[in-house]
């Protein structure tokens, strides 16, 4: 099946200067759409990724915008950013967030109860992955809806990870995210605008896992960001209209599949997740 075709796309993805949102933009680029990221303060690291992958692709294909999603002013500027360079904006990717680091450095081996937790941090999670993919989606919907078409992406965990003690208030914060996308994709039911979930199916190569964890020196456990490019493409993609509201594991995903297999094999309807008893 195929990846999908993004050729007249315009995109953004949020924490698009390492880990999963880079893997994201550069597959979104490498399928012809035309990529925003952002960052929250550091603007060295989504220019490094920007002046990389226009330099290999031969065109401008990346914009670099320093952008908080915490903030409803960044968010619009976002949007009015890459309606003004690339003509539009077709697909949003809710990437950018913060983890476990910030509650403390060695969370894997020493886990924090939640009554221990600092409040400060608590905040800074739950703004970022839950406000923040937020205020961005709210920030483009008028863009999406207005042009009967468009993709909101949300960048998720798996359920494990969602559950497991000691880690408040990531887990929460990714289970609002996934209540969000199925809300979401309800309230734009017939709009022409998708909402779903895409996450890796484990441990995942990124910032968030500290440097010298041990399941660095683990072979073969921690996976690769690029694992997500080939559900992200189709997921932005026209092949996947009418798919919505489901919950993605790329690990599951099946590219040499029909799409309808593809789709069966690697999601989940949000809506049977979510009211289970």
């Amino acid at each position: 099946m195929s990846d999908g075709e993004l050729t007249g796309k315009a995109a953004i993805v949020t924490g698009g200067g390492r880990g999963i949102g880079r893997a994201i933009a550069i597959a979104l680029a490498e399928a012809g759409a035309s990529v925003v990221i952002t960052a929250a303060i550091n603007s060295s690291e989504i220019s490094a990724v920007a002046d990389e992958v226009n330099r290999r692709l031969g065109r401008p294909a990346v914009s670099a915008v320093v952008a908080d999603v915490t903030s409803e002013t960044a968010c619009l500027r976002a949007v009015d950013h890459t309606i003004s360079t690339f003509g539009g904006l077709h697909v949003v990717v809710n990437n950018a967030g913060r983890g476990m680091l910030f509650v403390r450095r060695d969370f894997l081996e020493h886990p924090t109860r939640f009554w221990e937790t600092d409040a400060a941090a608590w905040k800074l999670v739950i703004d970022a992955n839950v406000n923040g993919p937020f205020l961005m989606a709210k920030a483009a919907a008028n863009q999406l809806i207005g042009q009967k078409w468009g993709r909101i992406i949300n960048i998720s965990v798996s359920r494990e990870t969602m559950a497991r003690a000691g880690f408040s208030p990531y887990g929460p914060s990714k289970a609002a995210l996934e209540a969000e996308t199925a809300i979401w994709a309800g309230d734009l039911e017939g709009t022409g605008v998708t909402v779903n979930a895409l996450l890796p199916g484990g441990i995942t190569d990124t910032g968030m896992v500290p440097a010298d964890a041990a399941v660095r020196s683990q072979p073969g456990v921690m996976l690769d960001p690029s694992i997500m490019a080939a559900p992200v493409r189709w997921l932005a993609s026209e092949a996947s209209d009418g798919v919505t509201g489901r919950r993605f594991i790329a690990k599951d995903w099946d590219a040499t599949l029909p799409a309808a297999e593809a789709v069966a094999r690697a999601s989940t309807s949000l809506q049977d997740l979510l009211t289970k008893v």
